[in-house]
Formats: structure tokens, C-alpha cells, sequence
């Protein structure tokens, strides 16, 4: 018998003396129920990373698990957008509604967000509840709801002027609920970057200052005027207005031109105060903000890392067993924990990651190998299965025919997509063309056929539920558009063929399907491939600091509507009443604001609220925005505009790319985590294995059924029924992405500390590099 095979039997018969001495201790296997619920919610938290302190007792683990609950979660941020949404329908509305409907809706939120609290209350320990800022955040902003609520409705019935200012109170809901934790970390992440930030804008403003006075001393005194007529640089603060305006260009060269008109040589000053304000001084912004952040969100991860690794130990302890002289978790309990923590996960899959923590097949696994489980559960695994093409069922000489093997060698060959990618390019030069021109018309049914006959031929080729299963997203792509444009084509053609009549909506929507269709080139370019599929999974990250901006819109949009709600009004494209020209104002009589047409940017509703910011955000002409605003008000109106440019064009805008930055970097050149590596490696090993990037062939996407519900089969066995592959998504989460940004630079084998210990964790707390695990309790 040769050597190897020899060693082989060896190890295989010590592996089964192993776990036959495990199991011979039954009562050591079996685990209370109770242990198991805690354990699971141990797992649970460290798999989605929630930070929460909960109570241990059986009833209150119970209530925690409902807690979590998507359907508790759902109702929470179903009456969160609820309470966000009156604004659609409060004074000044899009559609308004009496006040006590908007009223009675209004309690109901609040009573539900109570319900939610007090449902918070009972899992969390006493003290940990009260000491938690975002519980007393959620209390206050109930308690002063109410009592706004109260004193408006008392001032209205009675006939006096009332404002409901508690409605900017709204968005904190958003924030504060445990829900929301990503978002509240955003939040929390700019907290602790504003004072470096405050340090840069001071010293920004101090030079915008100081230029300001050099401006005033320079041109006050030679009685320049502006294209309105007024005198130019004459008053301090309006100079320093239209220098910050400056800094941001987009008043260049507009608020120079009359100095230049005069002499070149004042030009100098403004290329100098641009180069040191708008080039010198925002790009420090960026880089302070960049290393500020990047320094708090890393101690933010870290905390992420170690409560996961505290939850964890606390799962191990609940479930270990002694074997030997170490402490074990035993297969069955670790199968029992993982079908009540994910229990959507399909038998196979289980005893794939089963596999990968029990690399040596011993029968349980060590601490460190449990540990491993959150990340385990994080990884996206797709399972596939070899299935036969219909046709090949139903007609196989026909399908395996020498034309049809024929026909599929060439649609399989990278020459067919090369032909299409042609195709395409030529369709966009008759796209570019006039759709009155007969030709161009016949050339669209040329095309349209050229791409139905792809589909086609792909369908012949492969699977039909392979080439539309979930990860084939160019192929459902593809196909929804060329479906699209078909019946939209054909539903003009009818309507003309009728009465000679083209309806103008159905012709924008082919239009617009046609130039979709050049989208497709994107997948024929891997360079292309793999810039799209970073954006893509970057998207959940991105979604959190869109929420970060929704909430700051939406406290500047209702301060906006409680400032100057009806001072701007816009009577429609097409109105005769002379008021139009000037917004309804008198004040606007002459002005640039009226002059331009920017009656429709008001902030009369929450949606033209919203626009009006966004228009704000992108910088252009904002300074001739805020000018209409002041003649309609008063010249301290400038201080929301310039504040509201401060929050997010200086500081939220900065964050966020600086956040993108380092998660494309990451996402764009790392390779993938090491658990994925090893889930790879053991798929491999198995013989299981289906490359991400590789046509759909015949391997279809499945879910656990009684066909592929494996339990505990034997290599073999397994591999005959299913192959994997890690999905191109690889995260579940946002915080996976965030950990994985920064896994590089922290170890997560060092010491771990209480959970009191990690909540007080701050960025210059010293990390000690290699501690062992032995010195954790």
C-alpha cells in the first residue's frame, strides 16, 4: 500500500475515534434550549453587527428576537416615512388636508414610536437604557412633538398666527431608532470630524475676511458700478458675500468684470484670492476631512470588530463542551445554531460552511474557528444546479444535431458577441439620426429583429432558467428593453396605421429604449465590467449617506417653508397676469431672479423645498437664488443660505467623497476576506466549483427544496447534486463592507474588551498588536 494512502487511512481512522469519543458523551451533546436562544442572538448580532446590551432571561430574549423582527422593523420605518411624509400635506402643501386629519396622524406616529421605545425598554438593561443618548433624543423630540402640537392647535382655533416648529424634530426619528444605526453612525462620524473641520473654516473665513477689507480699500473709493447700476464693492458685508460666493465660482467672472473692465492689472487679485480660497483652501478642507474621518470611522469599525468578536466568545461559552483540554463546540449543536440564526439558509449551503469551520473533518470546531461563523454567515454563496436544456428533453436529436451543435459553437464563440457589439454601434448612428426619415424607421424593425433573434438564439443555447436567473442581470436587462421598445414600436405603428395619428408619449418612451440599448456595450468591455460591478456594490454604502442628505434637506426644507412660504409665487409657463414677470413680488420688480425666470424656486411646498436645495447643492447661480430671497425678506436671509452651503456642499459633500474614495479603493483593487478565500478554496476542494464571471451555461440558481436538501451527505453525494460560487455582491451588509475596508490595518485576533469597555473605545485608545486569544475570559 503506498505511503500517502496509508497516512490518509491513518488521519481518517483518528478522526473517527475522535468524534466517536464525542459522541459517546450524549449528555455532553445536548444543549438547553434556552443557552441555544441566547447563543443564536449572540450570533445574530455579531452577523448584522448590532451593538445592542440586552437582557439575558428567556422572556427577554424572546421579546429581543421580535424586536429584530423584519416585521416590527418594517412597521418602525413604515410610520417613520409616514411621519416624514405629512409634510405633503401640511400648510404650505402640495395637496392640503385639514388639520386634524394631519394631527391625528401625527399622534398616531408618535404613539407607535412610543410603543416601539417601550418595546426597546423591556430588553435593555434599566441603567443602559436611560444612559443612552438616542433614547433621550427619541423621549425629548415625543414630548416637544406634543406640546407644539397642543399650543398650535390652541393658537389656531383662537384665531392667532402659529408655527409649527417641531416639525424639523422629524427627521431625528429617523436617526435615533436602533434601526438606523448606520445612519447614526454617519452622523456621529461628522460630529467627531467638525472641530479639525472648525479649525480649517475659521482660518478659510479669516482669509475671506481679510481679502474682503483689501477689496473695500481697493475699489470702494474709484465709485465703480455693476451692470445693475449699483455701486460696486462699496459695502464691507456685501463684499464678503460675493467673495465666499467667489470661492465656490459661481459668480466667476461676473463679480470681477467691473474691475477688470477698468484695468487688467485688478484681475490679479481675484486669480489670487481664487488660487488661495477656492484651490488651496478647499482641497485642505477635503484632505482634512478625508484623514479625520477615515481616523473616527476606523475606531468605529473597530468597535464594529469587537463587539462581534465579544458576541461571539459569549455564543462559544453558552454552547462549548470540554474535550480533552479544550473547550469545543460539537457538530450538532453547531448545526442547531446556524438552521435557528439563518434558518433560510439551504441544508447544502450549511454543510458547505460546515466544512469550511471543520476544515479537519475532527466533528467540532475551536474557538477561533466558531468565531469565524458571523463572517461565514455574511458571505453571499450561490448555490447551482446542472440542469438539462428543455429542448435536449424533449427533442434530443434534434438538439444534438450537427446544425444545432453548430449553431451553439457559434453563439458560444466571443466572435458573436463581437458582431452584436458592431451592431449596436451602427444602431446608435441611426438613433443619432431623424426618426421622420423612412429609412431610419425600416432600419429600427432591422435592428429590433437583430436583437430578438439574440435572445433567441441565447435561449436555444442555454438554459432558459440559467440565462434568467437572478445574477444574470444584463441578461434580464437586455431582454425587458428589447421587449420594451418592441411593443412600443408596434403600439405606434398601430395608432399610426389607424388614423395617422403618433402618440408623442409612446414615441418618447421607444426613443428613450432605443439609447438604453447602448447601455449593453458596457458588458462587452471586462474593464467596463468591473467598474460597474464596484458602483454596484458600493450602492448599499452610498444609500446611507443619501439617507444623510435627506434628513438635512428636510430640516432645511421646512425651515425654508416656515421662512419664506408665498413670498415667490409661479403662475404657470404660459400665464398672461403681469404679476408673473416679477414672481408676484413687487420686490423682485428688475431683478436677476425675475429676469430669469426662477419663480418655480420657492420653497411654497416641500417638493419645490427639495428642488430648490438640490439646486442649491449643485452651486450654480445659488448666489442669484439667495439674492431673490433677501429682496423678498430681509439681507439676514443670507445667513441660511450660506449656512445651509456650509453643512452640505463644505462638510457633508466632503465626507461622502471621501467615504467613496476609500471604499472604491478598497473595493476596486482588494482582493476578497480571507473567510471568502477559504470558502473558495473549500468549494475547490469539493470539486463544486462555478467561476463568477463564466456564462450562464446550464447551471441554474436554486433555494432549498426537497431535491437539493442535502443534510449530511457525503462528498460525492454533494457533489453530483449542486455547484457554488461566491456571488459578485459580496456583501449582506454595509458594516461587512466597512469592516472589510479596514481588516487590513486591524487585527481581529487582538484582545477583546467588555462590552462597556468597547462602547467607550475612542480613536487614540492604544490597541495592543498581538495578544492570544487565551487572555480573553
Amino acid at each position: 500500500m503506498p505511503a500517502a494512502v496509508e497516512d490518509r487511512d491513518k488521519t481518517e481512522e483518528n478522526v473517527s475515534e475522535k468524534i466517536h469519543r464525542l459522541q459517546s458523551n450524549s449528555s455532553q451533546l445536548t444543549v438547553d434550549d434556552e443557552q441555544l436562544q441566547l447563543a443564536a442572538a449572540y450570533v445574530s448580532d455579531a452577523q448584522y453587527n448590532r451593538n445592542i446590551q440586552f437582557e439575558t432571561s428567556p422572556q427577554a430574549i424572546r421579546f429581543y428576537k421580535l424586536y429584530n423582527h423584519w416585521s416590527t422593523q418594517g412597521v418602525t420605518y413604515f410610520f417613520i416615512l409616514v411621519d416624514l411624509f405629512l409634510a405633503l400635506f401640511e400648510d404650505p402643501a402640495v395637496y392640503l388636508l385639514p388639520v386634524w386629519v394631519t394631527s391625528v396622524v401625527e399622534f398616531i406616529c408618535l404613539l407607535m414610536f412610543t410603543l416601539r421605545l417601550f418595546h426597546f425598554s423591556k430588553i435593555t438593561p434599566t441603567k443602559v437604557f436611560w444612559r443612552d443618548a438616542k433614547n433621550i433624543c427619541v423621549i425629548v423630540s415625543i414630548l416637544l412633538t406634543l406640546m407644539d402640537m397642543i399650543v398650535y392647535l390652541t393658537l389656531r382655533e383662537t384665531g392667532y398666527f402659529a408655527v409649527r416648529w417641531s416639525r424639523v424634530l422629524r427627521p431625528l426619528f429617523c436617526v435615533n431608532f436602533t434601526e438606523s444605526r448606520q445612519l447614526r453612525r454617519a452622523f456621529r462620524n461628522i460630529r467627531n470630524t467638525l472641530p479639525e473641520i472648525t479649525y480649517v473654516f475659521v482660518l478659510f473665513m479669516f482669509s475671506v475676511a481679510v481679502f474682503s477689507l483689501m477689496a473695500l480699500k481697493l475699489f470702494a473709493k474709484r465709485k465703480l458700478s455693476t451692470v445693475e447700476g449699483a455701486l460696486y464693492f462699496s459695502n464691507y458685508l456685501d463684499i464678503f458675500f460675493n467673495l465666499y460666493v467667489l470661492v465656490t465660482t459661481a459668480n466667476s467672472p461676473d463679480v470681477m468684470m467691473p474691475a477688470y473692465e477698468v484695468s487688467w492689472a485688478y484681475s490679479i487679485f481675484f486669480v489670487i484670492f481664487i488660487i488661495v480660497n477656492t484651490y488651496v483652501f478647499m482641497s485642505l478642507f477635503l484632505a482634512v476631512v478625508y484623514n479625520d474621518y477615515k481616523k473616527h470611522l476606523k475606531n468605529e469599525v473597530r468597535k464594529l470588530v469587537y463587539m462581534k468578536h465579544r458576541k461571539m466568545i459569549e455564543a462559544f461559552n453558552l454552547l462549548k463542551i470540554t474535550y480533552g483540554t479544550e473547550f469545543v463546540v460539537p457538530d450538532s449543536r453547531w448545526r442547531q445554531l446556524v438552521k435557528l440564526v439563518a434558518p433560510e439558509i439551504p441544508s447544502s449551503q450549511r454543510e458547505l460552511l460546515w466544512r469550511v469551520s471543520d476544515d479537519e473533518q475532527k466533528g467540532f470546531v475551536g474557538r477561533e474557528s466558531f468565531i469565524r461563523l458571523a463572517d461565514l454567515l455574511n458571505i453571499q454563496v450561490v448555490q447551482m444546479k446542472e440542469r438539462t436544456h428543455p429542448l435536449e428533453k424533449c427533442l434530443p436529436n434534434m438538439y444534438n444535431s450537427t446544425v444545432s451543435q453548430f449553431i451553439q459553437r457559434i453563439v458560444k464563440h466571443p466572435g458573436f458577441r463581437y458582431t452584436y457589439d458592431v451592431i449596436i454601434v451602427i444602431n446608435a448612428i441611426f438613433i443619432g439620426g431623424d426618426e421622420t426619415n423612412p429609412l431610419i424607421s425600416k432600419a429600427e424593425w432591422v435592428f429590433l429583429t437583430l436583437y430578438i433573434s439574440e435572445i433567441l438564439l441565447k435561449l436555444f443555447v442555454y438554459e432558459p432558467r440559467a440565462f434568467f436567473a437572478k445574477s444574470q442581470f444584463w441578461n434580464w436587462f437586455d431582454s425587458l428593453i428589447i421587449v420594451a421598445a418592441l411593443m412600443g414600436t408596434i403600439v405606434n405603428a398601430a395608432l399610426k396605421s389607424s388614423g395617422g395619428y403618433s402618440s408623442q408619449q409612446v414615441l418618447d418612451i421607444v426613443f428613450i429604449l432605443r439609447v438604453l440599448r447602448l447601455i449593453r456595450i458596457i458588458d462587452s468591455f471586462q474593464r467596463f465590467r468591473v467598474l460597474l460591478n464596484t458602483l454596484v456594490n458600493l450602492i448599499p454604502t452610498m444609500l446611507t449617506y443619501a439617507g444623510l442628505v435627506v434628513v438635512v434637506y428636510y430640516i432645511f426644507a421646512i425651515i425654508g417653508m416656515e421662512a419664506f412660504k408665498g413670498r415667490i409665487q409661479f403662475y404657470g409657463a404660459n400665464s398672461s397676469d403681469p404679476a408673473a414677470k416679477y414672481c408676484g413680488n413687487p420686490a423682485l420688480k428688475g431683478s436677476q431672479f425675475a429676469a430669469l425666470r426662477y419663480c418655480r424656486n420657492n420653497f411654497n411646498n416641500i417638493v419645490s423645498a427639495f428642488i430648490l436645495l438640490i439646486e442649491l447643492t449643485v452651486v450654480n447661480q445659488w448666489h442669484v437664488l439667495a439674492a431673490g430671497f433677501v429682496k423678498v425678506t430681509h439681507l439676514t436671509a443670507r445667513i441660511f443660505f450660506v449656512i445651509f452651503h456650509i453643512m452640505v456642499v463644505i462638510i457633508l459633500i466632503n465626507i461622502f467623497i471621501a467615504f467613496v474614495l476609500e471604499a472604491f479603493f478598497v473595493e476596486h483593487s482588494l482582493a476578497r476576506s480571507a473567510v471568502e478565500t477559504a470558502v473558495e478554496k473549500k468549494i475547490q476542494e469539493l470539486g463544486m466549483g462555478d467561476c463568477v464571471d463564466c456564462p450562464a451555461g446550464n447551471l441554474v440558481e436554486v433555494m432549498e427544496t426537497n431535491e437539493n436538501d442535502l443534510g449530511n451527505t457525503d462528498n460525492t453525494d454533494l457533489k453530483s447534486k449542486l455547484r457554488f460560487k461566491i456571488a459578485s455582491i459580496r456583501y449582506k451588509t454595509v458594516d461587512a463592507l466597512l469592516q472589510h475596508m479596514f481588516e487590513e490595518e486591524l487585527n481581529p485576533e487582538d484582545e477583546i474588551p467588555t462590552f462597556e469597555e468597547i462602547d467607550n473605545l475612542s480613536p487614540d485608545d492604544y490597541v495592543p498588536k498581538q495578544p492570544t486569544f487565551d487572555s480573553i475570559a
